[in-house]
């Protein structure tokens, strides 16, 4: 006997591969966007139609068949230096917030777990870190040890890891009172291991999306600390420092345009990016975003028929 399931019953076991918050629009173009963007700093070698140092190009040449994006100062093709400089920029990016989600995350959730004096001593350091103004910080910092583009990813990693430790302490503190965490120190788990195989993990959602959503505030960061001279060195090829020569010739309109529109998009597409994965990690605050904007179409729609 052949059993036919009604289609209202066989659309339902079909689930889309993606989930509800990847499937917006602005999470798909954040990530197509920052997917672009890996590939090019990944291939910018051998994608770039010119040696980004190479000086035999006609000085300050707008955009033409040759140079789509114009020449600068020195006879370089700008268009093969944004190219190079996408591999400068976001690899230390990501490197600059994965080292400050490490030491964040493992300064927060010793404090939490452990309390008592540790969580004090480690906590007033932290509130001492973020006392400063993030950018003045890491200026001071960069100017102390020197200018390039490493020693400003090692003051950007400084200045950037007590948020991960603010918010990985006050999880941990919800946590570490929980059944299954007593549980486990009841039957003999050490404090380290309590704290890596119980705790960590159920802490992974809020603090990979607040890693996401600093990508764009290190690229920022460190665009700013080599437009100030600070991070990397000419003849680098790095956005902040393509800007910073653009501002001693404002009149090539093409100099400072194009990479500050790729410090944009990048940017924008990691704040995408990052919205979307919070929504996907915190169900619950999606649904109740998605509850509310019913509940006020309705409400305008009630005021209309009133005021009708």
């Amino acid at each position: 006997m052949n059993l036919v399931v009604p289609s209202k019953f066989a659309s339902k076991r079909r689930r889309p591969w993606l989930p509800r918050a990847w499937r917006t629009p602005l999470a798909l173009v954040g990530t197509v966007i920052a997917l672009a963007w890996i590939v090019v700093a990944i291939l910018a070698p051998w994608i770039a139609p010119h040696d980004p140092l190479a000086q035999n190009l006609p000085r300050l040449a707008p955009p033409s068949a040759d140079a789509i994006m114009g020449t600068d100062v020195n006879g370089r093709d700008v268009f093969s230096r944004l190219l190079v400089g996408a591999q400068t920029t976001i690899p230390l990016a990501l490197m600059l917030v994965v080292c400050a989600m490490i030491v964040g995350t493992i300064v927060g959730a010793v404090a939490g777990y452990l309390g008592g004096w540790v969580d004090e001593v480690l906590m007033r350091i932290t509130d001492m870190v973020m006392a400063f103004p993030t950018v003045i910080l890491a200026m001071v910092i960069a100017a102390s040890l020197g200018p390039s583009i490493m020693n400003a990813v090692i003051a950007g990693i400084i200045v950037a890891w007590p948020p991960y430790a603010r918010i990985t302490r006050s999880l941990v503190l919800g946590l570490r009172t929980q059944n299954y965490v007593i549980a486990g120190r009841l039957l003999g788990s050490s404090p380290i291991r309590s704290l890596a195989r119980d705790v960590l993990p159920n802490i992974a959602g809020p603090v990979l999306v607040l890693a996401s959503l600093d990508i764009g505030t290190a690229i920022l960061l460190l665009s700013g600390l080599s437009f100030l001279g600070l991070g990397a060195q000419p003849p680098t090829p790095e956005w902040g420092t393509m800007i910073a020569a653009a501002m001693q010739n404002t009149s090539a309109w093409w100099l400072g345009l194009f990479p500050g529109l790729a410090i944009l998009s990048i940017v924008m597409a990691f704040n995408f990016i990052g919205d979307s994965l919070r929504d996907a990690l915190d169900p619950l605050a999606a649904r109740e975003r998605e509850a509310e904007a019913p509940t006020a179409v309705s409400a305008a729609a009630a005021t209309g028929e009133v005021a009708a």
